[in-house]
């Protein structure tokens, strides 16, 4: 399936991010590419985090930044014009405005609930997602103990997409999971597919 879509006008669509912080530069490689050709194949989104380098080779549609990787300016040398930059904000607006700014194409908070992923994450609430959705020009990602039950909750809060870990990952059917999700949002978007 080809999209003439932007790519940050697909944030809602499958979006998979790779995060590993644990393995070696070549193990790394390995698997990022490896989810690379999934992605394709299933038409998501691949955004790979930390690491812009990594995210160029694969031919990844973008990079996660987080507080300590490089700025969006040189992440953007990095991968070029044509991907994806998304800037973890925690819970400061202010990182938000200066992310937009600097050309990201889209920003995260979170953690929006507790999580199991980062237990000691800052919090940001549903109003900080509410006054970033109305306030910036870019989508909003909420992230954080986001599951199936609450991901209606954060999307009306103004959030384009929501990221999970637990509630894919935690119980026996990974794909059940996803597709709940998916209709929570969707339900809460207002649209169907």
């Amino acid at each position: 399936m080809c999209h003439t879509l932007p790519l940050a006008d697909r944030l809602s669509e499958l979006f998979v991010q790779y995060r590993d912080k644990a393995a070696g530069p070549a193990d790394r490689h390995r698997r990022a590419a490896a989810l690379a050709e999934v992605c394709r194949r299933y038409d998501a989104l691949l955004v790979v985090n930390d690491d812009a380098a990594l995210a160029a080779e694969i031919g990844a549609d973008g990079v996660h930044l987080g507080r300590d990787d490089v700025d969006v300016a040189h992440a953007r040398s990095i991968v070029g014009p044509r991907r994806l930059i998304g800037v973890s904000c925690y819970n400061e607006m202010e990182r938000a405005r200066a992310a937009v700014v600097a050309g990201a194409d889209y920003v995260a908070f979170g953690s929006v609930f507790p999580s199991l992923t980062k237990p000691d994450a800052v919090r940001a609430p549903l109003a900080l997602i509410s006054e970033a959705a109305a306030a910036l020009p870019v989508p909003v990602v909420a992230i954080g103990g986001i599951t199936r039950d609450n991901a209606t909750e954060v999307i009306a809060a103004g959030a384009r997409a929501v990221a999970v870990i637990q509630d894919l990952f935690g119980g026996g059917d990974p794909e059940a999971a996803a597709r709940a999700i998916r209709a929570a949002c969707e339900s809460a978007h207002g649209r169907l597919e």
